[in-house]
């Protein structure tokens, strides 16, 4: 079993991570979005700038920085990709850490993290150099300051930039925070499904092989294609169907812009679309759908999203959230 994963990974896929991590002697590597999608007053860089990330300051001495640093495992998209399409949508610099020998041994370690440390990747080091972990706590705390929480959110941060007050407790602040928490919402359902089709192919235990489970993924599997899935898209559907602002045939799951609901949701459908083309070509072409579908290729084409995925920075599925297994798949 892969050491620094939850899951196993095949022989010949870990033998390729390992070997291709040492090559790289598990550098961190800066990334950075176009500079047609940066946000105003950040600076460009070059992507592949990489830096030696083999000591820790000590907690007690946090040290300002001037990015985000996302930790977390090397070779696959993961729970990671989620932290990494809201950077790439907003034009948001950040890097990564991806030494798989030395994540836990930093996140786990007090002296290294302070209180309280983290029981997984991923984890990411904000600018004061203060660590947060869990995927949807750090998009929650990352959507109002990259724009991801949606428009009212997005007003309150333009008045503070010309250095008008909003008042806690205001009707506008009120607002934003109900919005805020409407997309996290959101976000939670969409890795509900995120988290049941992992446990398709792994439904007894994650430190076992598929293998070892292999009649009870069968047995999951026609419950999830039949049921679940179908009852997930369903629940989207409804929600981008009666959002008043897609009455012109947009697609948002809240307000009139992107929220890392969309973002998410589009990674988790992609996520499924790969582990399961026979069902999902069939839960499209049945036509009930269509609006998640349409957010799916919504989000493809968007700046930073659209470089992103061009740009071959994003990893492909392979063997980590979402697998395919041909025995698991059908058409119903």
């Amino acid at each position: 079993m892969h050491p620094f994963l939850r899951f196993p990974l095949a022989p010949s896929l870990l033998c390729h991570q390992l070997t291709s991590n040492r090559s790289s002697q598990f550098l961190q590597t800066s990334f950075i979005t176009s500079p047609k999608t940066r946000s105003a007053g950040t600076t460009s860089k070059g992507i592949g700038k990489t830096k030696d990330m083999s000591s820790s300051e000590p907690a007690t001495k946090k040290q300002k920085t001037q990015e985000y640093v996302l930790y977390y495992w090397p070779g696959i998209p993961g729970r990671g990709e989620y932290v990494r399409l809201a950077f790439e949508r907003s034009g948001t610099p950040y890097t990564e850490f991806n030494d798989g020998s030395k994540l836990l041994g930093i996140l786990t370690n007090p002296k290294k993290v302070g209180h309280p440390t983290h029981f997984a990747p991923p984890a990411l080091k904000l600018p004061s150099g203060r660590f947060i972990s869990q995927t949807p706590a750090i998009l929650n705390y990352l959507a109002p300051r990259l724009g991801l929480a949606g428009e009212k959110w997005v007003k309150i941060s333009e008045k503070q930039k010309e250095g008008e007050k909003v008042e806690v407790g205001s009707e506008e602040y009120e607002g934003a925070e109900e919005e805020r928490s409407t997309v996290n919402q959101l976000v939670l359902t969409a890795l509900d499904l995120c988290n049941e089709t992992h446990d398709v192919h792994h439904p007894v235990a994650t430190e076992d092989y598929y293998e070892d489970q292999k009649d009870v993924s069968l047995r999951r599997a026609v419950s999830y294609r039949k049921n679940r899935l179908p009852k997930f898209l369903a629940h989207f559907e409804r929600v981008l169907d009666c959002n008043p602002e897609n009455k012109n045939g947009n697609t948002y799951l809240v307000g009139s812009r992107t929220t890392n609901a969309d973002l998410v949701l589009f990674h988790v459908v992609s996520g499924v679309e790969f582990a399961f083309p026979i069902r999902v070509a069939a839960l499209r072409k049945s036509g009930k759908y269509d609006k998640v579908f349409a957010l799916k290729e919504r989000i493809e084409n968007e700046g930073g999203i659209k470089e992103y995925i061009e740009s071959g920075r994003r990893q492909p599925f392979s063997m980590g959230l979402f697998r395919h297994y041909e025995e698991l798949d059908a058409e119903e």
